[in-house]
């Protein structure tokens, strides 16, 4: 084992007792992925924050603090009268202040980012700039550009296909996210052969079927990841499933504050609603359905505390359980999710996915684009070809995808 593996595998205060040990990850050695991620990306986003809106002195100072911090400093702790103090120090902040950024778990230290970030734009006040979200213009960018355009238009095509094509066209249009034009736009021959499933590294879909449809009863929690482009599919399979009488009910996990640049949170979702009703053809029809459905209760929405903390879904409180609990399914969307699902660790690519997820309540599907260094549930063959092909560039680039199932 490296040094670094030694520290990875000490700095950890996530609580896995229940699962086999592997080194946590932490973006402490440069050329990995995570490290890119703290000394490049995040720079980069505060820059476009400063730039996205006509902040005074005050938070140009308290972002330009970040930044250095960030680049040449070491972690530094909320205000204290930050309202969510005593949360981020049950969540860990004590043990690491101090502490380099690079040297800390990578899941805490972006997760944190974030968090300084809005405290830096003055989100959570009192002020000006009270709640408003400084990720919004790149969000609402990508859910006006042209290419959500064609996306919304396909689904008029798609609308004459036989309902479990659409059905499985719809759930790949939720796996790809922005590149959800694959999962709709199918060829003469189906889904079965588009060039979405042929990137697939794992395909549990059909272990995920039987769970929605299997009771008229049935109820869906679906954990959200990405606004924009990446929300509409999930509302459109939502749509699709309480139309076809696959699920009686839904409930949508969304962000309580901006997270992650484009985690999506309930004013992301209006805008993603009414983008779909202003649309016209298939697309409006979808949108004046999931409205209807916000408004009688079918399609509810939950924004738990949880769903930003820095922690794994196995430390998640009594209350999120629960919800979890009483759902048929719960299907957990995206690349950070799926990091909190399994933990953010070095697994063996080959690890079973259902060993690492049995603590859920119920049972689970990750639907996800590979864009971080954690996998699991891979067969020997699979992982193999892919290192033969790719090195490890497929763990990231986003080209390739999985849906994995445990029931």
């Amino acid at each position: 084992m490296t040094s670094g593996a030694r520290r990875r595998a000490r700095v950890t205060v996530i609580r896995m007792s229940d699962i086999p040990a592997a080194p946590v990850i932490v973006a402490d050695e440069p050329g990995t992925f995570p490290h890119g991620v703290l000394a490049e990306r995040h720079p980069a986003i505060v820059r476009q924050v400063r730039e996205a809106f006509p902040y005074g002195p005050a938070r140009h100072r308290a972002l330009d603090a970040l930044l250095a911090e960030c680049a040449e400093g070491v972690v530094a702790p909320l205000p204290a009268d930050a309202h969510d103090r005593e949360r981020w120090r049950a969540w860990g902040m004590d043990t690491y202040t101090g502490r380099s950024w690079f040297d800390v778990p990578w899941l805490w230290s972006e997760s944190f980012f974030y968090r300084r970030l809005l405290d830096a734009v003055g989100y959570f006040g009192p002020g000006p700039w009270q709640g408003v979200d400084p990720f919004r213009p790149s969000k609402r960018a990508e859910l006006d550009s042209p290419a959500t355009d064609e996306e919304l238009a396909a689904l008029d095509d798609l609308a004459g296909r036989p309902e479990d094509e659409q059905a499985l066209a719809l759930l790949h249009g939720s796996l790809w996210g922005n590149r959800a034009d694959l999962g709709f736009r199918l060829s003469a021959e189906g889904a079965g052969r588009s060039a979405a499933v042929s990137a697939l590294v794992a395909d549990d879909s059909e272990r995920l079927w039987p769970l929605l449809g299997a009771s008229s009863a049935a109820t869906l929690c679906l954990v959200a990841d990405n606004a924009g482009r990446e929300l509409v599919p999930d509302l459109l399979l939502i749509a699709h499933l309480l139309a076809h009488g696959r699920i009686r009910r839904a409930v949508l996990h969304l962000k309580p504050y901006p997270y992650y640049v484009s985690d999506a949170t309930t004013a992301d979702l209006v805008d993603a609603v009414r983008r779909l009703t202003g649309a016209g053809g298939a697309a409006a029809a979808y949108g004046r359905d999931l409205w209807a459905a916000l408004g009688d209760g079918r399609l509810a929405l939950r924004t738990h505390p949880f769903s930003c903390a820095p922690l794994p879904y196995a430390d998640m409180p009594d209350d999120l359980r629960a919800d979890f609990a009483a759902a048929t399914v719960t299907v957990v969307k995206g690349d950070l999710n799926y990091r909190r699902l399994v933990g953010d660790r070095y697994w063996p690519p080959t690890t079973p996915f259902a060993d690492l997820t049995r603590y859920f309540p119920g049972p689970v599907a990750a639907l996800r684009t590979l864009k971080s260094d954690v996998i699991t549930g891979l067969d020997a063959g699979t992982e193999a070809a892919l290192t033969a092909a790719e090195g490890q560039r497929w763990r990231t680039a986003g080209t390739h995808a999985l849906i994995q199932v445990r029931t």
